[in-house]
């Protein structure tokens, strides 16, 4: 059977918020809120007032600032952050409570700073706040006694059969029994008799019920005996104020020896007082705070914490000034930190061939972010800054020897029949200047192809008549012709209906013509192999401006330049994908990272994953 809060077996009572045993949280009142008041002026601020007797004090800044919570108390004496010194999260004491100071990592966090205590309170406390930036809200909360309503330490202290505010119906208690249970109430309060709140004397019974027997009073003891201070207790602490209590032993009047306590009054029995001991100050020492968060998440990094001279006192400890710990060495306040290894650049292949046979094309080579698992990850995992180029410009010396031509020409040489079409070819050199053919060796382009219009005997055609004179006498004109449909007979041309040869595309009966050179043209190389089989690579090739005598010119139209880049192999890279081998999750990178696909079950359930570090791995091991 479980144990009530009021120790009785199989009692099923709980202490409520008031801390009653079996109450029904009526015997309290819980005061809270929420200051919000915009402050202008830097420094302290007066927040909220916390009663005597308050307890469950809950004091929290609702978001994380540069603001500070303090704690003093009526009398002006400070408990927290006082005098413009900030103390180190941790428990202290004041108005008869342990208040638990709590302040979130700096970093990580973004809660707010907070007091919190069990109390009760034995005097008025003020809470403040430090105000250096817009105040984000500062709640608080405690619970306050209602009125006549029995102490709560009391009630734990309370003897079985004691009466509680009269309510119980017991026997009248003596007047030394009244005045005992008095002066109890301020020793546990710490106030003097008669000011606590709750408990008043002189509230119980004033008149004995009838069927009362009244106690036997004790023989009273012979004066032959009395009590004697013979010593101290041994002093609390070895610095800072502590405190010790007088001894008192009961001993004969005359001989002064010590006989057993039963021998003298216990009533006369003197109450030890507090007396104060070694109240010189403790050393200083130095009060070393956590290591902040390391400032990179992988790498060498660096980490602060707070070192601060302090100094007990009255069982408080202050902060001083730094040259009191001058006698002892200051412990480091940074320090290097690296919480991971960082992922690197790797380069995963060797610069490919330049990009063309000549002049200055580009190379490229592959390269990736790399954690320290070996897994290939985001860029931004590793320092941008330190990435390799994985494409450059690469000289394949001067083109001097390499064979210009133009496009063929868009006609063929012969009607009908075997033709040519033509181009022309030069071999340039790196100053501009023709050479023999040797000099671009035995390789010549072809300066003619055959074309054929088909068979001419028989055949319904087009035929066109001469051209007129050029309109312009150089550079581009027009000129006109007549085009008539006709068929060749043995000998002979039959003219036809134009009908006849509709279904034939017809000769232009109109072309522009060229008499002689007004300017240059553009001459180009052949293209250069693409830089990349898939995903979008180039390919290149040179282009000159020449004059009618083949030397470089600037006379060309820069709109007619043919282009010396164009992207090629556009589509994407596909690999080979075995659908029987899939991931089933999109979390398989950890099963890869935790190495759990030697497991029959995550070597199917991640079986992309797990075969991609296999044939990395062999390859690793083979290249070793």
């Amino acid at each position: 059977q479980s144990v009530g809060c009021d120790d009785y077996l199989g009692s099923d009572k709980v202490m409520d918020k008031c801390g009653i045993c079996g109450g029904d949280n009526t015997a309290c009142r819980v005061v809270s809120g929420v200051f919000k008041h915009m402050l202008t002026n830097l420094g302290y601020h007066k927040i909220v007032e916390i009663p005597e007797g308050a307890t469950k004090i809950n004091i929290t800044e609702m978001s994380k600032s540069n603001n500070y919570l303090a704690l003093r108390s009526r009398s002006g004496r400070s408990i927290i952050n006082g005098n413009w010194a900030i103390d180190r999260p941790g428990r202290y004491e004041g108005g008869g409570t342990m208040f638990t100071y709590k302040r979130p990592n700096e970093i990580s966090s973004t809660a707010g700073e907070s007091f919190l205590a069990d109390g009760p309170t034995n005097e008025v406390l003020d809470v403040y706040m430090i105000h250096q930036q817009p105040n984000p809200g500062i709640h608080y909360e405690y619970i306050i006694p209602g009125d006549n309503v029995i102490s709560t330490q009391l009630l734990a202290h309370r003897r079985p059969g004691e009466p509680l505010n009269g309510q119980l119906g017991m026997a009248e208690s003596t007047d030394r029994e009244d005045e005992d249970l008095h002066r109890e109430a301020g020793i546990l309060t710490g106030q003097p008799a008669g000011t606590f709140p709750v408990i008043q004397p002189g509230r119980f019974p004033s008149h004995q019920p009838e069927n009362q027997v009244p106690a036997v009073q004790p023989p009273r003891q012979n004066r032959e005996h009395n009590w004697k201070q013979i010593g101290k207790t041994e002093c609390t602490t070895t610095c800072g104020k502590g405190s010790q209590y007088p001894i008192f032993h009961c001993v004969n009047r005359i001989t002064h020896e010590e006989v057993p306590e039963s021998y003298c009054d216990s009533s006369t029995k003197p109450i030890p007082e507090e007396e104060a001991c070694n109240i010189f100050p403790c050393p200083a020492f130095w009060d070393i705070g956590e290591w902040s968060e390391c400032s990179k998440t992988c790498g060498l990094g660096m980490q602060h914490r707070q070192i601060l001279c302090r100094q007990m006192y009255a069982n408080r400890t202050l902060t001083v000034q730094q040259y009191r710990c001058h006698h002892l060495e200051k412990p480091e306040t940074t320090s290097t930190c690296q919480l991971k290894i960082c992922s690197e650049w790797q380069i995963r292949t060797e610069w490919t061939s330049c990009s063309v046979p000549c002049g200055v094309g580009q190379r490229t080579r592959d390269v990736k972010c790399v954690s320290n698992l070996g897994d290939v990850v985001d860029d931004e995992e590793c320092n941008m800054k330190l990435r390799p180029n994985d494409i450059e410009n690469c000289d394949m010396g001067p083109c001097a020897k390499s064979w210009f031509l133009t496009e063929w020409s868009d006609r063929c040489s012969a009607e009908c029949g075997d033709g040519i079409r033509t181009r022309s070819v030069v071999c340039m050199t790196n100053h501009i200047s023709s050479l023999p053919l040797e000099g671009c060796g035995n390789n010549r382009p072809s300066e003619t192809t055959p074309c054929n219009s088909g068979p001419c005997a028989g055949k319904v055609e087009w035929f066109a008549g001469g051209w007129t004179q050029c309109s312009t006498e150089c550079g581009s004109g027009t000129q006109q012709r007549e085009v008539i449909c006709v068929r060749k007979t043995e000998g002979a041309f039959d003219v036809l209906n134009p009908y006849e040869c509709s279904y034939l595309e017809k000769p232009p009966s109109q072309q522009s013509c060229y008499l002689k050179p007004c300017g240059s043209k553009w001459f180009h190389t052949e293209w250069s192999t693409c830089s990349k089989s898939c995903e979008g690579g180039f390919r290149v090739r040179e282009v000159r401006c020449l004059s009618d005598n083949m030397t470089a010119s600037t006379q060309c139209d820069p709109q007619l330049k043919p282009e010396e880049k164009e992207p090629c192999n556009t589509q994407d890279c596909v690999p080979e994908i075995d659908e029987n081998c899939k991931d089933k999750y999109y979390n398989c990178n950890v099963v890869v990272q935790a190495r759990l696909c030697v497991y029959t079950y995550y070597k199917t359930a991640c079986c992309a994953s797990c075969t991609r570090v296999a044939n990395r791995q062999s390859g690793f091991l083979g290249r070793r």
